[in-house]
């Protein structure tokens, strides 16, 4: 059973948004925490909804070995919210792969937990809802938390994984294999780290998202394990029967002028090259909904939309189809995990590829972030633009990377790369 209180938005004694800053502050005396928001940024299909989810119990557990088969088992006993993520290594699972890079973070491949409160926040109104009958006294208890400090910090060692030398070998190294027939596209990533950072998780997040505001943020805190999430991009939503995939292929800078913008948008619309890499991972998002999907129900509903956010213009195509009657949950996150946008064409191949190629273990980076509800409707990010953060031994890591054609020239793939990392920079005061 669920206790719920009700409040409209106006009758707040506060602004909502210091109310959420207020709330997130609240929910850091928990051990689980998830909250999701769209920055009301208009898109289709929407963003996340706006939640924050706590617990002080245990998250879910799993066996690992078979997770997508145990996850379509536990949803079938499912009653309530959770909020979680997918590793990207849980590609082992869905095709015979393997995973044999160092990583330093230590999430698990697999993590979501049953709330115990959720704050539901809807156009007018906002919703708790709470296994105990205390959903006034929490009220209360939020609106007596002190709004976070802003974020500050000593400055940060912050290092590459890869220098840029071995960066461009080895996309040299990519455009051989396409060459060789191969692939046709891979998307290369490397890893930004600083080692024994000392910093406050929640602050450093309101900054990012401050910064870098985007339809599919996020923060999650596991134990001493967070993650702080500013990605534009969304993986796979489920509506009733109806599955949306949103990969995101072209990147450009935003212009420092109305006309600048327009000018840089109008040029990314055009680039070939960009086209080329969109109309690849399109393809291959119609090929991975066709696992769940009824035949004849996938459409391309979009193809090259051009939508600009703080740093960046991104082009992003929108694909959807139903679900079969005899499909689940499980079957269409597996069937399109993980994103195409992240991996290339083939994909299989394409994942070996990255695994021999990068140096560092995905683990959530390129994963999905997310929350499935009570009525079996769901949404994932992909866990791309974000920072992870193991607080007890003060790793600090974050992922970027782009799409590698044939036609690439390696010197601005990399230049891609260090504009998609600006907004983090920024958030840790390094820009």
């Amino acid at each position: 059973m669920a206790y719920t209180f009700t409040i409209p938005i106006p009758d707040l004694p506060v602004p909502l948004a210091i109310f959420r800053r207020k709330a997130l502050a609240w929910a850091q005396q928990f051990p689980l925490v998830a909250s999701y928001t769209s920055n009301g940024i208009p898109y289709p299909y929407d963003g996340f909804d706006e939640l924050i989810a706590v617990s002080g119990s245990e998250p879910i557990q799993w066996e690992q070995e078979h997770v997508f088969e145990e996850l379509q088992e536990k949803l079938g006993k499912q009653q309530q919210l959770w909020c979680g993520y997918l590793g990207y290594d849980l590609k082992n699972q869905v095709e015979k792969l393997s995973s044999r890079n160092k990583d330093e973070v230590g999430f698990p491949e697999i993590f979501f937990f049953e709330p115990e409160l959720y704050l539901y926040f809807e156009r007018d109104h906002l919703t708790i809802y709470s296994k105990d009958d205390n959903t006034r006294d929490d009220l209360q208890q939020i609106l007596a938390t002190p709004i976070p400090e802003d974020f500050h910090i000593s400055p940060l060692q912050l290092q590459q994984r890869v220098q840029k030398e071995e960066y461009i070998r080895h996309v040299e190294r990519v455009r051989d294999y396409i060459r060789d027939g191969e692939v046709y596209e891979l998307n290369y990533c490397m890893e930004f780290y600083a080692e024994e950072a000392k910093l406050s998780p929640l602050p450093l997040y309101l900054q990012l998202n401050a910064l870098s505001p985007t339809p599919f943020s996020g923060f999650l805190k596991y134990g001493e394990l967070y993650l702080l999430c500013a990605s534009p991009e969304r993986f796979l939503k489920k509506e009733g029967r109806k599955l949306i995939s949103q990969p995101i292929k072209g990147t450009i800078r935003r212009g420092t002028t109305p006309e600048e913008d327009q000018q840089l948008q109008n040029q990314l619309r055009h680039d070939e090259k960009e086209l080329a890499e969109n109309m690849m991972i399109v393809d291959l998002v119609r090929n991975d909904l066709r696992r769940s999907c009824a035949t004849g129900t996938i459409q391309v509903e979009e193809m090259f939309g051009i939508y600009g956010f703080r740093q960046v213009s991104q082009m992003i195509s929108t694909i959807t189809g139903d679900l079969r009657p005899e499909s689940g949950i499980a079957d269409a996150l597996k069937g399109a995990f993980p994103m195409g946008s992240m991996t290339g064409a083939p994909k299989i191949r394409a994942m070996e590829l990255i695994e021999e190629l990068e140096v560092t273990k995905r683990g959530l980076y390129s994963g999905a972030f997310g929350y499935l509800k009570p009525n079996q409707d769901f949404d994932f990010n992909v866990v791309i633009r974000s920072l992870q953060y193991n607080a007890a031994t003060g790793y600090l890591s974050f992922m970027v990377g782009s799409a590698i054609t044939y036609d690439s020239i390696p010197e601005q793939e990399y230049e891609e790369c260090l504009l998609k990392a600006q907004g983090i920079r920024k958030a840790l005061g390094l820009e």
